[in-house]
């Protein structure tokens, strides 16, 4: 029995997991609100693949967005400043601050897309108001699992996994070289936007880059592209599989970035 004073959320990040988790709620918590955090800098197929699971739920997908200030304006307000790893500003302001103004004061169970074959917690907020939920963990379901769920839908996976290892923006700065790669094969254009934000100052050094080691500018060079797609085959070999994806190829990966952005 549910109790009906207290809210039922799930925020979706346009990944497998939050996905087949919204599959899994959909007739167990009828009154189960979905939302989606919109940095408004999202991939193509991420938006594409919101509207084909809103039309499989049946219900609506509320994009919840920052108000007054988007991204650029972020931006400009740190003077160039992009976001990093040790200063994940995107997250806090752009996805986290949407969804506990969203929530307001109301209790709410928060589902979070967890499976039991994860050690991790995922995004807890800090207000008290706020109850995490483990369904994945709670039933005992694994990443099989989760890929049965999406298969059995008719979804699938969202199509950037055929480049990309997770959701989250466009320019995500914990993207690994190879999906820097399949970016501009993929999306030209996005990638232009991504390396126009970098800034190198000529006088003192100083780089705002997405990547520490490299510019978007130095990745992009057609014998830099070859050494990295050439290391990306290097590492399928060395994982011994004959057809590899690259969902399979980053899963080593999956315990990193913000987890509100990419479960």
């Amino acid at each position: 029995m549910m109790d009906q004073q207290t809210r039922h959320i799930l925020s979706l990040s346009g990944g497998k997991d939050s996905t087949a988790l919204a599959i899994y709620l959909r007739d167990r918590i009828p009154e189960l609100e979905y939302v989606f955090c919109d940095t408004e800098k999202e991939l193509p197929e991420t938006y594409a693949y919101l509207e084909k699971l809103e039309a499989f739920l049946n219900r609506p997908i509320v994009r919840l967005k920052r108000e007054g200030q988007g991204f650029d304006d972020l931006l400009a307000a740190r003077n160039g400043f992009l976001p990093s790893g040790q200063m994940r500003w995107c997250t806090q302001y752009l996805k986290i601050e949407p969804f506990e103004r969203y929530v307001g004061d109301d209790r709410a169970y928060m589902y979070i897309g967890i499976r039991a074959d994860e050690n991790r917690q995922g995004y807890i907020s800090t207000k008290p108001n706020l109850i995490p939920k483990y369904p994945f963990r709670e039933d005992g379901i694994d990443k099989a699992g989760v890929m049965r769920i999406l298969e059995e839908s008719g979804l699938g996976l969202p199509d950037y996994y055929r480049w990309r290892s997770r959701s989250g923006c466009f320019f995500c700065f914990f993207q690994q070289r190879q999906e820097w790669v399949g970016l501009l094969e993929n999306h030209p254009d996005l990638y232009e936007q991504a390396q126009s934000y970098e800034k190198i100052d000529e006088r003192t050094g100083v780089r705002y880059t997405w990547s520490a080691r490299e510019s978007l500018a130095e990745l992009r060079r057609p014998e830099r592209i070859a050494e990295i797609k050439a290391e990306a085959e290097r590492r399928a070999a060395n994982q011994s599989l004959v057809k590899l994806r690259l969902v399979d190829l980053f899963a080593d990966d999956e315990d990193d970035g913000c987890l509100i952005c990419h479960l």
